[in-house]
């Protein structure tokens, strides 16, 4: 397809409560939007990288200085057919796969509504619907956290995680369980520890725990080998993975049994589908990660989380949860708690709200062939 027409849009979004993780509390979500034009046709991307170097090096005005300045020449006025050959002519630039997620997102919409199929389809899953699990945060008390996680178990989700840090560690995680003894649970650590904390991490499989996510350093890979060597517990990396070509490595050293997948961290919707791929091929466990996005992101994660291979239930927080004014609408919601079905129009099917636009667009710049 020829690429006659870029924007890109740099958005913070406000949330209706500060999030808090083992990286600090933030009061906003922070993404890259891009649009792609085709014709007559127009395909959206987002990618949430934050507001700052926490979860990555990568963050909103990184990623927005990138795209402007390095991708959208690349990529202007260029036929681009497949989403591997978007991913090769930019692969000369090292790292910020934020940035590159958002243009490789907004082919795959363009792609799929040119084809005239839903995205899922598009990705090779032959079902709607995926299953999806709550996130709960570092929170004010052990209280407000056990009569939130009482909610969302009445209405049905089928498993609970729990963000995990100093300050917020065991006596949490006993409370939780000696509350809900057989509910299925994992703990998010977003690489708060180190080997040196191994006592500690050992007690943990005294709670049979699901996974433990990122407990390490968010670029390791050797630790967590001899982490997951010496705990009973399975290990899922997340902020470790961001290529294909690191899913193979820590595969091969058996750094993970669980790989969180998440299509901004990773670079897009083709490099995750390459993920998924060696998972299946290596009996790994995998699921979809969300970032914070606006319902153009989470119907991303929720296509990517109907393929055949995801064994977990995957990430993707209801819009209520944090936004008082979703970015993208029609708003992704569930048809009943822990499921969510997507619809069968072309493309991704979701486009940003005008109104939303207008008030969380930053700064904006657009590019013609």
């Amino acid at each position: 397809m020829y690429i006659k027409h870029v924007s890109i849009r740099r958005i913070c979004n406000p949330i209706k409560r500060p999030y808090r993780t083992a990286f600090g509390s933030q009061n906003a979500f922070n993404s890259i939007l891009v649009s792609l034009n085709s014709g007559d046709y127009t395909g959206w991307g987002e990618a949430s990288p934050g507001g700052g170097p926490f979860f990555s090096s990568e963050y909103d005005l990184t990623e927005y200085c990138v795209s402007r300045d390095f991708i959208v020449p690349q990529l202007l006025g260029k036929d681009i057919p497949s989403g591997e050959d978007l991913q090769n002519i930019l692969a000369p630039i090292r790292g910020h796969r934020f940035a590159k997620a958002a243009f490789d997102v907004a082919w795959w919409d363009l792609h799929s509504q040119l084809q005239k199929i839903p995205l899922y389809r598009a990705l090779g899953s032959t079902s709607n619907t995926c299953h999806i699990g709550y996130t709960f945060g570092v929170m004010d008390s052990f209280d407000e956290l056990l009569a939130g996680i009482e909610q969302v178990t009445r209405l049905g989700y089928p498993r609970v995680k729990l963000k995990f840090c100093p300050g917020w560690e065991l006596d949490m995680l006993a409370a939780v369980r000696s509350t809900f003894p057989n509910l299925t649970i994992h703990i998010d650590c977003n690489s708060a520890y180190t080997l040196s904390d191994l006592a500690m991490l050992k007690k943990l499989d005294q709670f049979q725990l699901a996974m433990i996510e990122q407990p390490l350093q968010h670029d390791d890979l050797i630790d967590h080998a001899t982490l997951q060597s010496k705990i009973g517990t399975p290990v899922c990396l997340d902020e470790s993975i961001t290529t294909p070509e690191q899913a193979q490595q820590a595969i091969s050293i058996k750094a993970c049994q669980y790989i969180n997948i998440k299509y901004g961290r990773v670079g897009g919707i083709t490099p995750a589908l390459q993920i998924h791929q060696l998972c299946a091929d290596h009996g790994i466990g995998c699921w979809l990660g969300g970032m914070g996005e606006s319902s153009l992101g989470t119907t991303v994660v929720a296509s990517l989380a109907t393929l055949p291979h995801i064994n977990y239930p995957s990430d993707i927080s209801p819009s209520e949860k944090f936004y008082v004014q979703n970015l993208g609408k029609p708003v992704l919601t569930t048809n009943q708690p822990g499921t969510y079905q997507l619809r069968d129009n072309p493309g991704l099917d979701v486009v940003p709200d005008p109104d939303a636009l207008h008030k969380f667009t930053v700064e904006k710049e657009d590019f013609y062939a």
